[in-house]
């Protein structure tokens, strides 16, 4: 019976491994050569459970498309294969990584978390492509969301998928707005690009929409070396804050809201990425109706689509601590599958091409493309944290018995933004 049990967790923990595996090991017998994407993401290190959550929306999107039959090009059907580059957060590997999958016949690079990362690769994007244009590349961005990718520095070559994070602070600010209770605000945030944006325009549309809120706090901290936010909790709640406002994103927002609670901070968190990734259990029940979070996307959009595409991912990654879904990289993937299929060719240059003009629907969620600075335009949603099965809550997040209820829907008109780029497409 020992031995029959040994078995059985051994079928079982193969199993798992072969649904983890890179999805280039994949394709169907007699289906064309696989279309090459390469993941570049922090798959080890202090941000290694951010990569792991992109690598299985990645791969549960590009399943859906190779079950269908792929992608079509000229020589006929095609799969999708994932392959994955750690670049342990850092982005001068991140570079190395870029170099290994151009080696590696990589025609499309796939990077979000890290704004700093996201405007390195570009650059070397498109030098490549100018000296190199026989191994073109395009890049697709999911999660890197400091405005100026798609304004200062937008590129033919880049595409992103995220809202960016003037974009996500509008949809905050309508809350704020509302808070007439507020009258002393903390801002707090990692010390790159992106959390200085969230900063500085954090700042400007607080004294355009709500001057009589003092910012009683302003400060950045190294971005993910931080082991011990309980310094930064207490001058938080030394300021007398009532809320808080922070980009922070994986063990940086676990560990601060953490920090909050252990000194008994009683204000709201209005949060990009409070809605996952161990934040809602480390707040627990000081966080019911005080953590907002922003996003593309909610688990309890309150639409029967939505809840079924929620289910179908349960299903398929049901361990709790991987519950961690983005419609966006989902649409994402869609949206390259598509292009590709118009272009009836994975050449990156007719594929750009068409994701400039990239409309997708999935579960009710539909985006398009703006061919003007290649930044997609989509609905948004803020939650409020709340107990899972209170009205509005039907699910909860990674087990921990809570939840976001959905309290503003943003049409993806009303979250489009004006922006500054002057796009140079190659002739």
């Amino acid at each position: 019976m020992i031995l029959l049990r040994r078995r059985q967790a051994l079928v079982q923990s193969l199993a798992l491994l072969a649904s983890t595996l890179p999805l280039a090991a994949a394709a169907q017998p007699g289906a064309g050569e696989p279309v090459k994407l390469a993941l570049i993401e922090s798959l080890s290190g202090p941000f290694a459970n951010t990569g792991e959550a992109v690598y299985r929306n990645l791969a549960w999107a590009i399943e859906r498309v190779n079950t269908r039959g792929g992608v079509t090009t000229a020589q006929g059907k095609r799969p999708l294969a994932l392959e994955r580059f750690d670049n342990k957060g850092q982005t001068e590997e991140s570079l190395s990584m870029l170099r290994a999958a151009i080696d590696s016949g990589a025609h499309f690079v796939l990077q979000g978390n890290s704004s700093a990362v996201a405007a390195a690769l570009i650059d070397a994007i498109n030098k490549h492509n100018e000296r190199d244009p026989a191994r073109r590349v395009v890049f697709l961005n999911y999660s890197a969301v400091d405005p100026i990718l798609t304004n200062e520095l937008c590129s033919f070559w880049h595409f992103r998928f995220d809202a960016h994070a003037d974009m996500r602070l509008t949809a905050l600010m309508q809350l704020i707005a509302e808070d007439k209770q507020l009258q002393r605000m903390y801002l707090i945030g990692q010390d790159y690009s992106f959390g200085q944006a969230v900063l500085r325009e954090a700042k400007r549309q607080l004294a355009e929409k709500r001057p009589d809120v003092a910012v009683v706090g302003d400060e950045l901290h190294p971005i993910g070396r931080v082991k011990d936010f309980l310094p930064y909790a207490t001058k938080i709640k030394a300021s007398g804050a009532q809320a808080v406002l922070t980009g922070n994103w994986g063990n940086d927002l676990t560990l601060l809201v953490k920090a909050a609670r252990d000194v008994d901070f009683d204000g709201r968190f209005y949060t990009f990425y409070g809605n996952a990734l161990g934040a809602p259990a480390a707040m627990g029940e000081a966080g019911i109706g005080k953590v907002v979070a922003v996003a593309d996307w909610l688990p309890n959009v309150p639409t029967a689509e939505s809840s079924e595409f929620y289910r179908s991912f349960r299903a398929r990654f049901p361990k709790p601590q991987d519950d961690y879904v983005h419609m966006r990289m989902q649409l994402m993937i869609e949206a390259l599958a598509q292009a590709i299929d118009r272009a009836r060719s994975a050449d990156p240059l007719r594929v750009a091409r068409e994701l400039e003009r990239a409309d997708v629907t999935l579960a009710g969620q539909r985006g398009h493309m703006r061919a003007a600075d290649h930044q997609f335009l989509q609905p948004l949603a803020v939650g409020v944290m709340e107990r899972h099965g209170a009205p509005g809550v039907p699910f909860d997040v990674e087990g921990s018995g809570y939840g976001f209820r959905v309290v503003r829907q943003v049409s993806a008109d009303k979250a489009a933004m004006g922006h500054s780029c002057q796009m140079k497409r190659p002739v």
